[in-house]
């Protein structure tokens, strides 16, 4: 009885103790609904090893090229069921793309469910869970860290709403009218009555009392007091304070004088106060803008595009612009910089480095100086991009290259390599696992995956009308869709036609030093 393919990968998400077989869904003479019925009502079931999948359009099994684990796909595109992940940590993912797709890992206890891409989305970790549908409709609760129950409901704009067993935690608000929030919109608390009439928010421990939104405030805070009518005038100050770090220790949270009059026209401040380094910046604009420090002195005249002066003491550089930030030059030890936008320009300082010629033409970034050194060349924006990291220390580098639409490629540290052709999205998301599950089986017309480290490659052509697997021992290779299929291994070669065998030819003895030249040879 011929061997299954599953010698290719050795590296298989069973474990040995599971009986060595291929694991599909059923039925598949139904069509994708079917299939996806199935699997939700009757589950995977196990074929027995050596028995073949059924063939044709129908259904397309095999394993995975750059992890652990096996894939099922139903109607090209329409369907697929994946299990990846060694033991103790396998996921199963089956999709529709892109009306619907789930996914769990009972290992780690992590559940999702995707409706047409991101309209509606679920995901569960552990007790903790969240609920949305078009970013406006979202249900969020599970236990905290505290261990605490913590229930959200929201529906975005106009109601927002907490509850747990910590009645401080607990919050009610229905925009525009009257309600509290906390932990929301970047602050600690927020209280509304007929907003923008009046708000209140907090946050590290300063009060805002707004009143017609954003145009008058009233603020308050630990050695701080304030106000402003914008935008004809404000003023605010605070003293020096301080504060208890997290190991114990008082830190100081410096002082500052800040006013303005006709904003932006006249503004002075005063940052760093109750410290050695006090800033002052002062700015009458369009005629001057000025920044005094003990490390920075900076003048503009004719802002924003006059003639800009800057003397960095602390970076040990200085900087003259005219008109700033379009004609640039700068020297000294802490930054080098030659710039004439929108022709070229190249900076450089003792940790990055970037230029770029004709903008948006050709513009590349170099990160470097540590172990890990990062470079990015992009033309015209994102039509073609090419990023390189090197490990320095390991010797191994990752490159991921774009060429919009046509093509993302990316390869690892560790030398595993993938190519698909046509990706009209992947080279805005990058690394965005729901695009790579419910976008782009739609569109990738090609794909190529190559992993050095256990000797696997897999290469596919119009949702496996045409499909080819190769690994140390074996080879596979099927044509319209599994309709041919061609199988060679250390046992021999088989040829199939319609499900049907079309011959066996054994293949040579080996040479006496155990090597496959001779099978080889003969191939």
């Amino acid at each position: 009885m011929p061997r299954p393919f599953s010698r290719l990968n050795r590296g298989s998400a069973c474990p040995p103790s599971a009986p060595r077989g291929r694991s599909v869904l059923r039925p598949f003479l139904t069509g994708a609904t079917a299939a996806a019925a199935a699997t939700l009502v009757l589950g995977p079931v196990t074929l027995p090893a050596g028995s073949t999948p059924p063939l044709g359009p129908l259904a397309q099994q095999f394993h995975l090229t750059l992890e652990p684990g096996q894939r099922t796909e139903l109607l090209g595109p329409l369907f697929f069921h994946e299990d990846r992940g060694l033991p103790g940590d396998v996921t199963t993912v089956w999709s529709i793309p892109p009306l619907l797709s789930h996914g769990f890992n009972r290992d780690i206890d992590y559940e999702f469910y995707d409706f047409l891409w991101k309209g509606a989305t679920y995901n569960r970790y552990g007790k903790e869970y969240r609920i949305q549908i078009l970013q406006w409709l979202s249900f969020a609760g599970g236990v905290t860290q505290t261990d605490t129950n913590v229930d959200r409901f929201t529906l975005f704009p106009f109601y927002f709403q907490q509850r747990s067993s910590i009645p401080e935690k607990n919050y009610t608000a229905l925009l525009p009218f009257y309600g509290t929030l906390k932990g929301r919109f970047f602050r600690d608390e927020i209280f509304l009555f007929l907003f923008p009439l009046y708000s209140q928010t907090l946050k590290r421990g300063v009060t805002t009392d707004n009143y017609v939104y954003p145009f008058f405030h009233v603020r308050h805070g630990e050695g701080l007091r304030g106000w402003q009518f914008w935008p004809l005038a404000g003023h605010e100050h605070k003293t020096l304070t301080w504060r208890t770090n997290n190991w114990g220790d008082g830190e100081p949270i410096p002082g500052h004088n800040r006013s303005f009059v006709l904003w932006p026209i006249w503004s002075e401040a005063r940052d760093g106060l109750g410290l050695t380094n006090v800033v002052h910046q002062q700015a009458l604009l369009p005629f001057y803008s000025l920044t005094r420090s003990p490390g920075r002195d900076s003048t503009s005249y004719g802002w924003p595009f006059g003639v800009t002066h800057t003397l960095e003491r602390e970076r040990k550089y200085e900087e003259w612009g005219a008109p700033w930030p379009l004609i640039v030059f700068a020297q000294g030890e802490g930054k080098t910089t030659r710039r004439v936008w929108p022709l070229f320009g190249r900076a450089r300082n003792s940790g990055q480095e970037s230029s770029f010629y004709l903008w948006p033409v050709y513009k590349s970034n170099r990160l470097f100086g540590g172990a890990l050194e990062r470079e990015r060349i992009r033309i015209l924006f994102y039509l073609y991009s090419d990023a390189t990291v090197q490990n320095k220390t390991a010797g191994t580098s990752q490159t991921l290259r774009d060429l919009w639409p046509l093509y993302t490629y990316r390869r690892e540290f560790d030398g595993r390599s993938r190519l698909q052709v046509l990706a009209p999205l992947e080279p805005f998301l990058p690394g965005n696992t729901s695009v790579e599950r419910d976008l782009s089986p739609l569109w990738s017309l090609w794909r190529s995956q190559h992993n050095p480290t256990n000797g696997l490659s897999s290469q596919s052509l119009l949702w496996n009308l045409y499909r080819r697997e190769a690994g140390p021992e074996a080879r596979k290779c099927s044509l319209l869709f599994g309709l041919f299929q061609y199988h060679s291994d250390v046992e021999g070669r088989r040829w199939h036609l319609f499900g049907l065998p079309l011959g066996k030819k054994s293949p040579p003895a080996r040479p006496p030093d155990g090597s496959r030249r001779g099978e080889i040879e003969a191939k």
